[in-house]
């Protein structure tokens, strides 16, 4: 057994306590809230905000490990997705370490420069929470509306800065990911229901297919 499956193993057992804690940790608070002061919405409700919210996410229980797990290797998973903020922060950091490090995404090297840089993450988005939760909200309050808009267009410009950075490598697959997308977005509108989780299933498993058709092919690397 070489050092790197060594040390995934140690953190596979690790990480399984961290997920049963975390889901102990987030539990905790509505159970506390049931059956130590009574309070409780019902379980129609509970069934119905269940479902809501699973039609809406649902799809990235699917999909998030299998984008994810390229990038950042058995433990980056771990710690994504016990930390949250995944697409906005960790992986990210995580993509541009890897890449910064020479080291090819889905290789043993490349997931574990992208765990160094999503743990480092992990402690600058601690340090900012605390940060903007003394001081943030004062700041943009007395921000001018004008400004403060333009905070709708972080998490659309991390999204395109991350598909620029692999789109180079391969410009058909991000060109074709862009068409499926596009398509799907129109199609879900008739749709009962208009699950839009249909629209990231379909884009990137079918995104998967085409770039494994152009590996195939020997046009992308």
């Amino acid at each position: 057994m070489g050092a790197y499956e060594k040390f995934t193993k140690s953190i596979t057992n690790f990480g399984r306590l961290t997920m049963v804690l975390g889901v102990i940790a987030v539990l905790l608070p509505p159970l506390t809230m049931t059956f130590v002061f009574g309070y409780n919405p019902g379980i129609a409700a509970i069934i119905a905000g269940a479902i809501s919210q699973m039609s809406v996410s649902g799809a990235f229980y699917l999909s998030e490990p299998l984008t994810y797990f390229p990038i950042v290797g058995t433990s980056g998973l771990y710690l994504t997705m016990l930390s949250g903020n995944g697409v906005n922060m960790k992986i990210p950091a995580a993509a541009i370490s890897s890449e910064a490090s020479g080291y090819k995404q889905g290789t043993d090297e490349g997931a574990l420069m992208g765990t160094i840089g999503l743990a480092v993450s992990i402690y600058v988005a601690v340090f900012f929470v605390i940060f903007s939760t003394i001081l943030g909200q004062t700041v943009i309050t007395t921000l001018p509306a004008d400004l403060a808009k333009f905070f709708e267009l972080i998490i659309p410009g991390i999204y395109g800065a991350i598909f620029g950075q692999f789109m180079v490598k391969s410009y058909k697959t991000g060109l074709f990911a862009l068409f499926i997308s596009t398509v799907m977005i129109y199609i879900v509108q008739f749709i009962p229901g208009n699950p839009s989780f249909v629209i990231t299933l379909t884009s990137i498993f079918t995104t998967i297919l085409f770039a494994r058709k152009q590996l195939e092919k020997g046009l992308l690397k």
